[in-house]
């Protein structure tokens, strides 16, 4: 009988164990997915200091991807870098992020938002549009947030 006790005791002990490595991932996890939050919004805090293309070739994963409307997916930094080269004088973008999650191995994740351009158009007046986006991340060789895929849909507001 005794037996039974150690062995119901026992068992109770490894639940309770799980139970508390399992907490102790899921708020490793939240932290993680906090600390990828703050480089998206640290990412648009560049974007809003210095400029678009400032902020995306600091970014942008060495096979980082591009996903534009009504073009084909700019790949790879060179790439985007090159994309970037066009300026941004009459451009700014900024963004907030509204989630993010991360894989369990802490390597990957993503984050998706809204976001707000505001440009000049050819009469040189001011326009802005808004809309979401989603970007997915993954940390570099340095364990720095660096985006792989980018990608937005302009519009918030229902269409007339």
């Amino acid at each position: 009988m005794s037996n039974k006790v150690n062995n119901h005791k026992t068992m109770i002990k490894y639940l309770i164990l799980l139970s508390i490595l399992n907490c102790m991932n899921l708020l490793a996890q939240d932290q993680n997915a906090d600390a990828l939050k703050k480089a998206d919004i640290d990412f648009s805090n560049l974007s809003r200091a210095k400029g678009v293309k400032e902020a995306f070739i600091a970014y942008t994963a060495e096979n980082g991807v591009l996903l534009r409307p009504f073009m084909m997916p700019v790949v790879g930094y060179d790439a985007v870098k090159k994309f970037m080269e066009d300026g941004d004088s009459n451009f700014q973008l900024t963004w907030e992020p509204l989630y993010a999650d991360i894989s369990t191995s802490g390597e990957m994740g993503y984050t998706y938002g809204l976001y707000n351009a505001v440009y000049k158009d050819e009469k040189g007046i001011e326009q802005s549009t808004r809309g979401t986006y989603v970007s997915i991340w993954k940390k570099d060789k340095d364990g720095n947030w660096k985006f792989v895929l980018d990608t937005g849909n302009p519009g918030l507001e229902p269409k007339k």
